[in-house]
């Protein structure tokens, strides 16, 4: 092989494998958060790892454990019960089922995506005109809103886990102090275009819950919602 060969041979061999790893990161980045939840999930199922909401109401919390959430490793090898704190008791979301743990950002418009958009990174949106938790009707939460699968890293990817699930399920929120306990009633896929749940949500007797993602994951075809009743 002649030497201007050899270099060429080497030019397009190291692009090629630089496509190969922009082509890997971008995977990564892509479905990095959603498969991290994925495969904890899966794992602390398989090592029957289990979690409880503390009982945080007029207690103090210290401060470094405010939040904490277990990581990898203690899913992976720890022990087997973990306790869940929540990240504000002045709006906080924790399902022990999936280990979810998020601030909750009141009063969000769903229908502008500038305002919910930069929140869904850091935590769950409160959609305005629903009612807040101790109040009775639809209290509407909504996250991991995204429109292709290329930006579920810019969002939290907690909620993707709502399709596990069940009814019977658990649901705690905390709002400005108080704990509001709810349990999973029905999980319903709907069409991306019905609000009503949200344009009706002061109609309704009972305290119900609402919890909304995307569905498919990664799109914006339907919504996911499940709902829960109170139970305190």
């Amino acid at each position: 092989m002649k030497r201007t060969e050899t270099i060429k041979f080497l030019i397009i061999r190291s692009i090629g494998n630089f496509l190969v790893l922009f082509a890997l990161f971008g995977v990564f980045a892509t479905f990095g958060p959603a498969l991290y939840y994925e495969v904890q999930f899966r794992v602390a199922t398989y090592r029957g790892v289990t979690y409880s909401v503390a009982k945080v109401v007029d207690e103090e919390i210290p401060k470094e454990e405010v939040g904490k959430e277990a990581s990898f490793a203690d899913i992976l090898a720890g022990q087997k019960e973990h306790i869940l704190i929540p990240k504000d008791t002045d709006f906080s979301i924790l399902i022990p089922k999936i280990g979810a743990n998020a601030k909750v950002f009141p009063n969000v418009d769903p229908s502008n995506s500038d305002a919910f958009i930069p929140l869904l990174s850091k935590g769950v949106a409160h959609a305005k005109g629903t009612v807040f938790p101790g109040i009775s009707g639809n209290t509407y939460l909504f996250a991991h809103s995204t429109d292709s699968f290329w930006n579920v890293g810019r969002y939290n990817a907690i909620f993707y886990l709502l399709k596990d699930l069940t009814v019977g399920d658990d649901i705690v929120v905390f709002f400005e102090g108080l704990r509001h306990n709810y349990k999973v009633t029905e999980v319903r896929v709907v069409e991306a275009e019905d609000v009503s749940f949200i344009t009706e949500s002061q109609n309704g007797d009972e305290e119900v819950l609402i919890l909304q993602t995307c569905w498919p994951p990664g799109t914006t075809w339907k919504r996911l919602l499940v709902f829960a009743k109170k139970t305190n």
